[in-house]
């Protein structure tokens, strides 16, 4: 590929947060390889945020199930003329998106099988996996440097920490999607009660969805501020944006503080990181319990723990967690 091939491109991934913000080092890396090129991406409007001040996007079109505005968009893909498309979606949805042009596309692998043999019988071919960021670059051809982060651009941004108190801030991230792949409230409240006792302030953060149990939880932490929103990225960045540090599960939460650049502790529970979505390029560390034969035990999270005991939260206690928390902040 060479920089006269490629002047407008494309890049699809619709969903979800966590998994657009992994596509960010790919865009600083193809203004690096490419030059003057333009990149336009496409994204569901909830996921939008993430990416929509990126000074590496032209344009965002806001993709949605109506069928009259998914023509709409394929027709404006169309007439665009675009020179190379870098779907990292790779799923129906995005394929109809393309399909029928009359140029180049590439396609994220997926690693299905790679996964599916490391779910359900433990056969590990993936020790040796490149991050989510590079297997996105890898779709591109491209290699990535170290200077090609996790961003997130949000308005006014400012370069530094609020600490008005003279304590530091730290950001409890109770929330994810999958019941599997969160720590306990009581470990999160014990956390917050410790943090405070060692003159920390600490607030808890979440979307919608984690509205009532950052309530909960901030109501048994004395002190604590409960900034958790309506799904509003930007507020929620803003407020994260105060803390010297977050502690949370492996979701979209973990990859914004890496786009902030704010340390983070993350802790895995029926996720691993040979999946490729640990904190990319980040001060940060992971915590997860690799004794039990049974992780993991799905790539995205289950309902319920299968073998009932949920060992793989519940033996990583909030004193091991503080201590790494604290060892991050004194590094």
């Amino acid at each position: 590929m060479t920089s006269k091939q490629f002047k407008k491109i494309l890049i699809i991934r619709l969903s979800s947060l966590g998994d657009v913000l992994l596509a960010t080092p790919l865009l600083n890396a193809i203004k690096r390889e490419y030059g003057l090129c333009s990149i336009d991406f496409v994204v569901r409007n909830e996921y939008a945020d993430a990416i929509r001040l990126n000074p590496n996007v032209e344009q965002v079109f806001l993709y949605s199930r109506d069928k009259e505005e998914i023509t709409a968009i394929k027709k404006k893909i169309k007439s665009i003329g675009y020179d190379l498309i870098i779907d990292l979606q790779n799923n129906p949805r995005s394929r109809a998106l393309t399909s029928g042009m009359n140029v180049k596309v590439v396609r994220f692998y997926k690693n299905s099988l790679a996964k599916f043999l490391l779910v359900k019988f433990k056969i590990n071919r993936l020790k040796a996996a490149p991050s989510i960021p590079e297997r996105y670059a890898a779709t591109a051809e491209i290699q990535l440097n170290n200077d090609d982060k996790v961003e997130l651009f949000i308005p006014g941004q400012t370069g530094g920490n609020d600490k008005n108190s003279g304590k530091k801030l730290i950001g409890l991230c109770p929330g994810a999607r999958h019941f599997t792949k969160r720590w306990s409230k009581e470990y999160f409240i014990e956390l917050g009660k410790t943090l405070i006792e060692n003159s920390y302030d600490v607030c808890l953060l979440g979307g919608k969805d984690d509205t009532l149990l950052c309530e909960e939880i901030a109501a048994k932490i004395p002190g604590a501020m409960n900034f958790a929103t309506d799904n509003d990225l930007y507020k929620l960045a803003f407020n994260m944006k105060r803390c010297s540090a977050v502690v949370c599960n492996d979701s979209g939460l973990m990859h914004i503080a890496c786009g902030l650049k704010i340390p983070v502790v993350a802790i895995f529970g029926s996720t691993v990181k040979e999946f490729g979505f640990f904190p990319y390029k980040s001060k940060s560390s992971v915590l997860e319990n690799n004794s039990l034969f049974c992780r993991p035990c799905s790539h995205i999270g289950r309902r319920s723990c299968p073998k009932k005991h949920f060992k793989c939260m519940n033996d990583i206690t909030p004193v091991k967690v503080y201590k790494t928390l604290n060892d991050l902040i004194c590094l």
